[in-house]
């Protein structure tokens, strides 16, 4: 089998997956998450970007000179819908801009002059047309390029340096899975570019090899994105259930300073740092830290460390982390959770990644989660 066929069948293949992909979460409940649904239509737009390539590789419009010529550019929708699926999973398209409205209208116009330029053209001679239509085609991907670019930075503005926007979902998510994305995107663009410069030094002639790289990292990248959705929105929801169940208080950034005198006395600090973290529930944060608790019983970062230690032998780290895993001992093994995914426990229970938690559970139990609650629950 020849890298042409083996790359036709891939097309085929991812294709039909992706439908399928679409067809179950269309009909599912996750399906009618706003976020959830953008995710479904990234993932469609490739699919019909896959199957439209494998019907024009395998010629079976030849034949037809209008649908042979006739080329959807699907690949100007990507970077629209991921926008919409950022805002909406954010939950920030109320102070956001609807772009849609304003890429859609120019996806038809698009779709508008490549017809027109069809139709006018279709009586040409046959090697000058071809020539005419990978000349027209590239110029229409160098615009979408530079469009898809210019949403694409700007939802990375918006995910870096509008946090302000967001505060209550990076109470539940770091978003760091979104952030790997962009750095996959972003080598995703750079493969495109590449396939495109090679486009028009080669004066626009087909060289279809320089975009099987660019179609298969595309193709892996949306799809790796819409199963990490699923994986994160059922997160996202297990952990809001959580903690409304359980009546947790986040940490704020406006908490008032806590001016009273306290008592020089080390016992009473160690009792005083103790009653703040179980009576707030402050351990749940990931991001609680010596300074933070330090101003809250109005001592020094260090004095605080030190009288931790020296009641519990612990730095702050593993003092805070002992909370976290005696809340998530009581969750495995409680019955109402027990369909939970151990992951989402861990998380609400104060830990910033799933690893963290294995190895922090590992180190203070001897089991793993998993291990811990198949011992509990039969």
């Amino acid at each position: 089998m020849s890298v042409k066929e083996i790359f036709n069948l891939f097309l085929l293949i991812s294709a039909l997956h992706g439908f399928l992909f679409c067809t179950i979460i269309f009909f599912s409940k996750k399906g009618r998450e706003k976020s959830m649904l953008f995710i479904n239509l990234l993932v469609l737009i490739i699919s019909l970007n896959n199957i439209q390539s494998w019907i024009l590789a395998k010629n079976f419009f030849v034949e037809y000179f209008f649908l042979d010529y006739v080329h959807i550019p699907w690949h100007f929708l990507i970077a629209p819908f991921f926008y919409m699926f950022l805002i909406h999973y954010l939950e920030i398209e109320k102070q956001s801009k609807n772009l849609l409205k304003i890429i859609l209208p120019i996806f038809i116009l698009v779709i508008g002059i490549r017809i027109g330029f069809v139709s006018i053209f279709s009586d040409k001679n046959t090697s000058d047309i071809n020539y005419l239509f990978e000349k027209y085609t590239s110029i229409e991907e160098i615009f979408s390029l530079i469009v898809s670019l210019a949403i694409f930075g700007y939802s990375f503005h918006i995910l870096s340096k509008k946090e302000q926007l967001f505060t209550k979902i990076l109470s539940f998510d770091n978003l760091k899975w979104i952030y790997t994305f962009f750095k996959l995107g972003l080598l995703t663009y750079i493969f495109w570019i590449v396939a495109l410069a090679i486009t028009v030094a080669l004066d626009f002639k087909e060289f279809i090899y320089s975009y099987y790289p660019l179609r298969v990292l595309t193709t892996v990248l949306i799809y790796w994105i819409g199963y990490q959705t699923i994986i994160q929105l059922r997160l996202l929801k297990e952990r809001k259930h959580l903690r409304k169940k359980l009546n947790f208080e986040a940490i704020k950034e406006n908490i008032s300073q806590n001016n009273e005198e306290k008592d020089a006395d080390k016992k009473v600090l160690f009792d005083n740092i103790e009653t703040l973290i179980q009576d707030k529930k402050l351990f749940i944060e990931p991001k609680l830290n010596a300074e933070f608790l330090a101003n809250e019983v109005d001592v020094s970062a260090y004095k605080l460390s030190n009288t931790i230690k020296l009641f519990t032998g612990k730095n702050i780290t593993d003092y805070l982390n002992e909370f976290r895993i005696n809340l998530a001992k009581e969750l495995l093994i409680h019955e109402e959770y027990k369909n939970y995914t151990i992951t989402s426990i861990g998380l609400e229970s104060g830990f910033n990644s799933k690893s963290s938690f294995y190895a922090s559970f590992k180190k203070h139990t001897g089991f793993t989660p998993a291990e811990y609650q198949k011992s509990f629950l039969k």
